[in-house]
């Protein structure tokens, strides 16, 4: 497959994340057709493609990193990535699937390179929009939930976000995190921990 030429900025036909709303996903035949068309280098298409996922990229961005301004931030980084990436997606997978592997990763590292101390508390009501089930395993309320994930520790939060939120198995997420299987288990398990302690206050 040919690579998709990358513009010298590739998000400028792509308007920057403020105040994002979900957008109805078309069908998978239809996704298909414009990644198709953006692997051609059809900057048009790979908008549709923007404006159509970038809710629930945003919304797993936001539940990430317990911040808004920098989940905008990863929101970007995700799509330029995508953009720079087009060609490796092969459809093994569905589009939206692959591009939160891309999202998540673009989390990650950004967190690596940064060294930042997350933590911050932040209200859920940005979230609803977006239709996403809480943590399903646990009791209490939407909004106690999102602020008791949103205090986890930085490594705790990602690993109960990839599976409790957004449903990745075990091995996938010691693929994505680069840690062992066995780290992983136990993060989530100190995670729910953490998230069922602040539940009990």
């Amino acid at each position: 497959m040919m690579k998709t030429p990358v513009p010298a900025e590739p998000m400028g036909a792509l308007p920057l994340v403020t105040g994002t709303t979900p957008h109805s996903t078309p069908d998978d035949a239809e996704m298909r057709r414009w990644v198709r068309r953006a692997q051609e280098g059809d900057v048009d298409a790979f908008e549709r493609l923007y404006r159509s996922l970038k809710g629930r990229v945003y919304a797993l961005c936001l539940r990430m990193t317990a911040d808004e301004q920098e989940a905008e931030e990863r929101l970007q980084d995700t799509f330029v990535r995508a953009w720079e990436r087009l060609h490796q997606f092969r459809g093994d997978a569905r589009f939206s699937t692959w591009l939160h592997r891309v999202a998540v990763n673009v989390i990650l590292e950004a967190r690596r390179s940064a060294g930042r101390r997350a933590g911050r508390e932040f209200t859920s009501d940005r979230l609803e929009a977006y239709g996403h089930a809480a943590v399903r395993s646990l009791p209490g309320t939407r909004v106690d939930l999102e602020r008791a994930i949103a205090g986890l520790p930085d490594g705790a939060r990602q690993v109960l976000v990839l599976r409790d939120v957004q449903g990745y198995a075990y091995r996938e997420i010691a693929e994505i995190t680069g840690v062992t299987l066995g780290t992983v288990k136990a993060q989530i398990h100190r995670a729910r921990a953490l998230v069922q302690k602040a539940l009990d206050r």
